[in-house]
């Protein structure tokens, strides 16, 4: 009789403990259903709209693209990681690059720096071609754009000085300007994963390093091209990007005041039916940023960035001075509050000789993207944009058109506040309607969840692909 009692004992203690202690099986479940979901959201919203067929000019520069694992190239070369991590301007010797590359490592922060010197640069992408995994690919901010705005469908002028291979390998449809390179300019792009060590440092998230000796890129000479055609395309958006490769460059006397002012004229003068949409980079020259600021920014209708761009970008704006590295995974109220300041101070320019109020702000982060658009803008879809910019993000960065849930993970809550202030609401990620839009003031935001790609196969590029994506479903 007591063996029976214990045959009904166990089976009830075993259910009530199922029952308070789900398995990590169960859990898996849940989860991997709340991912579905949550992908089945975002293709509804991207498909929500048909996807505009746009005439999009775009610029400046390009390059052939050298992806590399950053570690075991560093290995090859015998150059051991750093006691001590150091921050400089630009790379002039191994200790330099070793430190400067520890310096952001050890942040998971994407960062791109000028090589001054040519034997340093050359040792490296030798070295890079004998390493495992080596691939190279199209590079440079306006040729990435083009790309996925002509795949997208999007008739595109892109104004970049490119070798004739590297033009053949270009989208069928893309119209490029400026004259043909004997050779492309090299970005040699050291890539690193998430849990990745080196000396005592680990990476808190993959990213990459990049490191380039550019002769064409920082002159903007396609800037003269793209005025004389610009207003026989007649496109309804022109995108700058490239602007990085200014940072730190040895110019001549007055030679760099010389480019951005010639990039300013044709900005201001550019009729207000064409949209202007500057991209944001890493820079660390504070007199260029300033610059920059008033030749460019202030000429534009919208701006995109990273997580890291976007303090740099309210730094430079309220303080005139840099910001090398923030937080590698921003909490949404911190971004949002941050994205109203940069809107604050930008929508009011006086729009005088051809300066332009801030209209468009999207910031794209690892773990969600967030889009601002001023109501009555001539920005539509909002919604779809965000979603569009998600699910681009995920597709890039995993190599494939195609979504797997099973490659896939959230970083973002199942809810989020809208401002670090006390006041602030908690906005619920819902999985059948993951992207989140609301009004304020005289704006629109919407943030959407992004379904993190865990097999990565590239980082560099994807703030172009996904800036581009969800830039073309806004525009009219």
């Amino acid at each position: 009789m007591s063996n029976l009692k214990y045959l009904f004992v166990i089976p009830v203690l075993v259910a009530l403990l199922a029952y308070f202690y789900p398995s990590d099986y169960d859990y898996e479940i849940d989860m991997n259903e709340r991912l579905q979901q949550i992908l089945s959201g975002l293709l509804r919203a991207e498909k929500k709209i048909a996807q505009p067929k746009a005439k999009i000019a775009i610029g400046f520069g390009g390059c052939q693209d050298m992806f590399v694992d950053g570690l075991a190239l560093l290995d090859a070369l015998k150059f051991e990681a750093p006691e001590n991590p150091e921050h400089y301007m630009s790379v002039d010797t191994q200790q330099e690059l070793t430190k400067m590359m520890a310096y952001f490592f050890q942040h998971g922060a994407a960062a791109e720096r000028y090589v001054g010197n040519d034997t340093l640069f050359n040792q490296l992408t030798r070295a890079a071609k004998t390493i495992p995994g080596y691939r190279e690919a199209i590079g440079g901010n306006a040729p990435a754009m083009a790309q996925r705005l002509a795949q997208e469908g999007a008739e595109v002028m892109l104004a970049a000085k490119l070798s004739k291979d590297t033009r053949k390998a270009l989208h069928s449809s893309l119209h490029v300007l400026g004259d043909v390179l004997e050779e492309d300019d090299i970005h040699l792009i050291l890539e690193y994963k998430t849990g990745d060590k080196w000396g005592k440092f680990t990476s808190p998230r993959a990213n990459r390093f990049i490191v380039h000796s550019d002769n064409s890129n920082p002159l903007l000479e396609t800037v003269d091209d793209l005025e004389k055609e610009i207003i026989k395309f007649d496109p309804s958006v022109l995108v700058v990007g490239g602007l990085q490769m200014m940072d730190n460059f040895p110019f001549q006397n007055g030679q760099m005041e010389s480019r951005l002012g010639k990039l300013r004229s044709l900005l201001a003068t550019l009729p207000r039916k064409i949209n202007t949409h500057f991209e944001m980079a890493s820079f660390s020259d504070p007199v260029l940023l300033k610059k920059i600021i008033s030749t460019v920014v202030e000429y534009s209708d919208s701006l995109g960035m990273n997580e890291q761009e976007l303090p740099n970008l309210v730094s430079i704006l309220q303080y005139g001075n840099v910001s090398l590295l923030s937080d590698t995974h921003p909490r949404v109220a911190s971004v949002l509050d941050q994205m109203r300041q940069v809107y604050k101070l930008l929508k009011d320019t006086k729009e005088i000789d051809g300066k332009r109020k801030l209209t468009r702000l999207h910031v794209h982060t690892l773990a969600y993207q967030a889009i601002l658009t001023t109501k009555g803008s001539s920005w539509k879809n909002t919604m779809s944009a965000t979603a569009k910019a998600s699910l681009t993000a995920h597709r890039h960065v995993c190599g494939s058109n195609y979504i797997h849930t099973q490659k896939s993970k959230l970083l973002l809550d199942d809810s989020f506040s809208s401002s670090i202030s006390s006041s602030s609401t908690r906005i619920p990620v819902h999985e059948k309607r993951p992207v989140s839009c609301w009004d304020e003031d005289d704006y629109q935001i919407c943030v959407a969840p992004v379904l993190v790609c865990t097999q990565v196969k590239q980082t560099a590029g994807g703030g172009d692909n996904i800036s581009s994506a969800g830039l073309l479903v806004q525009v009219n």
